[in-house]
């Protein structure tokens, strides 16, 4: 079993794992249970957050880290949302942006030297094959990269998947 300092990595993006994009009918199980809305936090897509993920993500027993372009704000916004503490966040060198060789998502290259070597799992509506790729000939440890269907977001199938790889791979 892995210790508590060598827990595994666990890479979080927002807008599609967590915000789902599907119809404007999507709304966290809360929602749809009949419970008002929420404030209003100058996002309407925050209604798209299902409280219940954070307690979910985090009985996973990995060090929950924010990959986003919300940067600083997921912790402001999101977190209490979700039931999330304040997490370290991805600082992202400049500029942020979609344009990377031959299909190389420019999140891989920073998360890969942010994880130097442990254990990590990256959580993502944007992974493509070129990322698997760069991520299996550069980062020497174990790793999963695990793209969400973003017009759904973080489901039962999603956590199965996160959990059966922790499993196999890191306990």
């Amino acid at each position: 079993m892995t210790s508590a300092v060598e827990r595994p990595l666990l890479f979080l993006d927002i807008d599609g794992p967590l915000i789902p994009f599907g119809s404007g009918s999507v709304r966290s199980p809360s929602a749809a249970a009949g419970s008002p809305p929420g404030p209003d936090r100058g996002n309407p897509l925050l209604d798209r957050l299902d409280p219940g993920l954070g307690p979910r993500l985090s009985a996973l027993g990995c060090r929950l880290v924010w990959a986003t372009t919300w940067m600083e704000e997921a912790n402001e916004v999101v977190s209490p949302l979700v039931g999330l503490p304040r997490l370290p966040v991805v600082e992202w060198p400049a500029p942020c942006t979609d344009a990377a060789p031959h299909g190389l998502h420019w999140k891989t290259g920073p998360l890969v030297e942010w994880a130097a070597g442990r254990p990590f799992i990256w959580v993502d509506d944007e992974i493509g094959a070129m990322d698997h790729l760069w991520v299996d000939v550069t980062h020497p440890g174990p790793s999963l990269l695990h793209r969400v269907d973003p017009t759904k977001g973080l489901g039962d199938t999603d956590f199965s998947a996160l959990a059966d790889w922790l499993r196999t791979h890191i306990r």
